[in-house]
């Protein structure tokens, strides 16, 4: 068993030895990589087109790596690099988990993958957002930005929507390049707008003019090295500077330097300026380009809950502490510097807003927020944000407290209300003072170390005692460790410790409002104006009969000396320090902590100890005084440490004389008893502590196992929780497939709807309950004037093509009866329709509105009215003794009576369709009658008793009188022609 054991050690300790060559090695490797720009594309619909485009005019060697970033359907695989691999010499590959970017390569990203950047490998992962949700762009942007810095660079192409510009905003913070296609070039122009309206875009151009603008933007130019030694472009630097002062009356000079010259190349490459002088030189002539130039340098690149695990933190353990025990009438002040656009601001009035509806308590807040850039203040005062803040903000906190509008996302009245911007210059302006919360996240990083030690003080004095201070990640205090104390050393939470050094250091610190604001250092001591010789009098006594004093906080931090104490203070060796107990002398220290203690734990007003102090290589016999002074404001207590020289020697204690009469053996035993009583006691006060600590301890300790208990019966639930959350994911994936068989049968059941609809060529019209349209099909564009954004109107405000019929008025009838309705109803074009209107049944045979279907019947209206007609003139034509024909339009017969047949010969179904002039062997085929009937009937519509004479074979010459009229048909049959015929003698010669 040992063996194994060791065995197993062995084999682990091989392991770890060899996972850190392989990360020392890749560390090295990375340190020893030369950097280089790192492109990220990103593209949506249309994008392809644009690739193409942007990569034919990129060389092969141009030292960048390509990122590309595109909207991908997550279920088919994707041929994107073997159709770019045609449009560039670069080698082109899908991206792989923990691929390291390349220069002169592309990088696709996968389908249904989001992908990130770190220390230059990319990270694949599988999307937790749904599909519609997603941002691939704006998340690989971001992480682009922390990884890479000024070596990034974001491009956004053809596609809809707004995904992009958030991480625009974030590449652009960062001091990268930022470009974006000109929306007219762009075959979708939704992303390119959006980012150009947000403000984040470097340049806009075409895809095929950008590869130049990257050559451009990328290539360094001189002011980058004058950031560290002494050059003529460091000389432009200071001129720009001080043109930058004079025209905006901001200085810049105590911004880092690094992060000035990479915001002024990126201004001189868009203008085509390589020398920083004649940069200088063109500032002075366009004043126009000194504030678009300042403008550059504002860093406004914020976020809704930057760093959420941060937020949790302030929320959980600042906010609801600040909030616990104050009453209903307590203000709560807080300031958020350097808030940009405002989100910032807004996160932390939501979190406010949260924690009072979780405790049913309201308290004014006081929440400033300001920035130098009044565009920013501008766009904050809106409080309207992108649609891309869903990424950023919670789906309950979107619905809570914004309101979605066209554009995006409106923040509510009641968050707006409790925020009040305004344009402020923390390095100019004096802060806002008396602070529950001071939040300066981000703006530290971009000013030099000097500044930054002379804004912590700042800060500490705008805060209360206790206040908070809410710095960013990359932040810190510095050495102001005697300011504030650390909440959470992870998100940069501190609180403001009781002390008045920050004002001491506030005034020596060159801040321009510290001079005019009216500091002054406290003195305990100050008392009001009162005549001069009066107050010389007072110093006087003062000095000759009070005795040495110091006023110090509880924590033992001098605020101010009285008198002369370098007999019982030194300073202490090691660091410079003002704390009173490490600058006592020998044999004070621990009476000085233990008054201390008393002060602080027990609030004893006043105390007065006896007690000997190694001075000047003697003892001095000395009373140590402690008092609690009544503080001005009431802010925190402050205590008066005086010290009183005693006559005679040191003596604790009165002593038992020694039986030795030695004067030198006496002393000593004087001295050893003093100092035996003096540890005896330090040894008593020892044990009282560490008795207290101890009962402390034991609490803590009976607390945790409590604790423990707790947590093992939590785990025990959440094993049990585990199990039970298995079993049921088990069974909804037995569900899911079925559904998912569900839904397929469902599909292929609409398309066999959809397909039976359009194909039986009848308008259907389905309403709800209030007559609402619910759906309709192609077909009943002919009778109702519909488009597709008509669902959800009454059908009452579309047009109908009908006539001589209430539609509506039936539709509710059917409602009401449930008796179906049906009718016949022509439109003005001549068209019939056969309209039925049946109720609408549900599964569940419940009536949820009507249906209305249109059939046409054109056709078959036509064929009654001209079978009604045909009936109608062989009725006539029966009941007439003389010979009658009726022929149709055409002059083709239809039907003849018996008479004619029985004057002139034939049958009817010899007769019936045949032309009337190729009758009977063409007996009726001679001009007269074609004159008649083809020309003076179409003209007159009618001749009466037109006489004609003609010799018919076999027949002989009969003399007639012919009657004609031609009939219009109903329904648009066409005419009918009836023709009698009057039998006539002979006219006398």
């Amino acid at each position: 068993m040992a063996g194994k054991t060791g065995s197993a050690r062995d084999k682990s300790g091989k392991v770890v030895a060899q996972a850190g060559e392989l990360a020392a090695t890749a560390q090295a490797a990375a340190s020893g990589k030369e950097s280089f720009p790192i492109v990220g594309l990103g593209a949506s619909a249309g994008g392809l087109e644009a690739f193409e485009q942007f990569f034919r005019a990129m060389p092969a060697d141009s030292g960048m790596g390509f990122v590309l970033v595109q909207h991908l359907d997550p279920s088919h695989a994707s041929i994107l690099t073997e159709i770019l691999q045609r449009s560039t010499a670069m080698p082109v590959v899908e991206a792989q988990d923990q691929m390291a970017v390349e220069p002169d390569r592309v990088h696709v990203i996968p389908p249904n993958r989001d992908m990130a950047i770190f220390h230059g490998m990319l990270r694949l992962s599988v999307p937790t957002e749904p599909r519609g949700k997603r941002m691939p762009i704006d998340a690989f942007l971001r992480s682009l930005a922390e990884d890479q810095g000024e070596n990034a660079v974001g491009v956004i192409l053809s596609g809809t929507g707004t995904d992009g510009t958030l991480g625009l905003r974030a590449v652009f913070g960062a001091g990268g390049l930022c470009l974006v296609q000109e929306p007219a070039s762009a075959k979708f122009d939704g992303m390119p707008e959006s980012a150009i309206k947000a403000g984040y875009a470097t340049r806009v151009l075409t895809a095929e003019q950008m590869p130049q603008a990257l050559r451009d933007g990328t290539r360094p130019l001189p002011i980058r090295q004058a950031v560290a030694v002494p050059s003529p472009a460091a000389g432009a630097l200071v001129r720009i500077l001080m043109l930058l002062r004079s025209a905006t009356g901001h200085d810049f000079s105590q911004y880092k330097k690094s992060t000035l010259a990479r915001r002024i190349e990126r201004r001189m490459a868009q203008q085509g300026i390589e020398d920083a002088e004649v940069y200088a030189r063109f500032l002075k002539e366009q004043p126009a380009e000194l504030h678009v130039l300042f403008r550059e340098l504002l860093i406004n690149v914020t976020s809704f809950f930057r760093d959420p695990l941060a937020f949790v933190a302030l929320k959980t353990e600042v906010l609801l502490a600040l909030l616990a025990d104050k009453p209903e009438n307590y203000v709560l002040r807080a300031w958020v510097a350097g808030c940009a656009t405002g989100e910032e601001a807004y996160s932390i009035a939501m979190l406010l807003r949260e924690l009072m509806d979780e405790a049913r308590q309201h308290f004014k807040v006081q929440l400033y927020s300001t920035d130098l850039d009044d565009d920013a203040i501008v766009k904050a005062r809106a409080g309207l944000y992108p649609p891309n803040i869903a990424q950023d903000v919670t789906p309950e906190r979107l619905r809570r407290f914004f309101t979605k509008e066209d554009s995006g996302y409106r923040v509510n009245k009641e968050i707006r209300e409790m925020v009040v911007f305004a344009v402020q210059s923390v390095i100019k302006d004096p802060p806002f003072t008396r602070l529950d919360l001071l939040a300066c996240r981000n703006l530290l990083i971009y000013l030099e170390p000097e500044l930054q030690n002379r804004m912590i003080p700042a800060f500490h004095y705008a805060l209360k005692p206790g206040g908070v201070l809410f710095l960013s990640p990359s932040e810190s205090i510095g050495g102001h460790t005697e300011l504030f104390e650390p909440i959470d050393r992870k998100w940069k939470l501190y609180r403001a410790k009781p002390s008045a050094a920050s004002i001491r250091t506030v005034l020596g610190s060159g801040l321009s409002w510290a001079g005019r604001s009216g500091l002054s250092a406290p003195s305990p001591l100050q008392r009001p104006a009162e005549p001069h010789y009066a107050e010389l009098a007072k110093r006087t006594l003062l000095q000759s009969f009070a005795p040495a004093a110091v006023v110090t906080d509880l924590q033992g931090n001098i605020l101010y000396v009285h008198g002369e104490t370098g007999k019982f203070l030194r300073p202490a060796p090691g660091q410079p320090t003002h704390n009173v107990i490490e600058m006592a002398r020998e044999g004070l220290q621990l009476a000085l902590r233990e008054v201390l203690r008393h002060a602080c734990d027990e609030g004893r007003p006043a105390q007065s100890r006896t007690l000997s102090v190694r001075t000047e290589g003697r003892d001095q016999a000395l009373s140590l005084g402690v008092r609690s002074l009544p503080d001005p404001d009431a802010s925190h207590r402050v205590l008066l440490i005086s010290f009183q020289e005693l006559a005679g020697t040191a003596a604790a204690k009165p002593t038992r004389r020694p039986r030795s009469g030695s004067t030198a053996e006496a002393q000593r035993i004087v001295e050893l008893e003093r100092e035996l009583a003096y540890a005896t006691e330090s040894m008593k006060a020892m044990l009282e502590e560490q008795q207290a600590s101890n009962e402390e301890l034991k609490s803590t300790n009976e607390e945790l196992q409590s604790t423990n208990e707790e947590l093992q019966s939590t785990n025990e639930e959440l094993e049990t929780s585990k199990e039970e959350l298995q079993s049921v994911n088990e069974e909804l994936v037995t569900v899911n497939a079925e559904l998912q068989a569900k839904i397929e049968q469902m599909a292929g059941m609409q398309d066999d709807m959809k397909n039976l609809l359009d194909n039986i060529r009848i308008g259907t019209i389905f309403l709800d309950r209030k007559l609402l349209i619910r759906r309709f099909t192609r077909d009943a564009l002919n009778v109702y004037r519909l488009a597709g954004t008509d669902i959800g109107r009454p059908l009452a405000d579309i047009r109908s093509e009908l006539q001589g019929g209430d539609l509506l008025a039936d539709a509710q009838a059917v409602l009401e009866s449930l008796v179906p309705v049906e009718r016949e109803l022509s439109t003005a074009g001549g068209s019939w329709y056969l309209v039925r209107i049946q109720p609408y049944r549900t599964t569940d045979n419940l009536i949820d509105g009507v249906v209305l279907t249109f059939a046409n019947v054109t056709e078959r209206v036509q064929a009654i009215a001209t079978r009604k007609a045909r009936d109608l003139a062989e009725a006539i034509v029966d009941t007439v003794s003389n010979p009658l024909v009726v022929l149709d339009g055409d002059l083709h017969m239809l039907s003849a009576n018996r008479a004619f047949h029985r004057e002139f010969g034939g049958s009817a179904q010899a007769t019936l369709g045949q032309h009337f002039f190729e009758i009977g062997d063409r007996q009726w085929d001679f001009p007269t009658l074609h004159e008649l009937l083809e020309q003076v009937l179409p003209s007159e519509r009618s001749f009466v008793r037109r006489p004609v004479e003609h010799d018919f074979p076999g027949l002989g010459v009969r003399h007639l009188k012919l009657s004609a009229r031609r009939i219009a048909e109903p329904a648009g049959a066409g005419d009918l022609v009836l023709l009698a015929i009057e039998m006539a003698a002979p006219e006398p010669a």
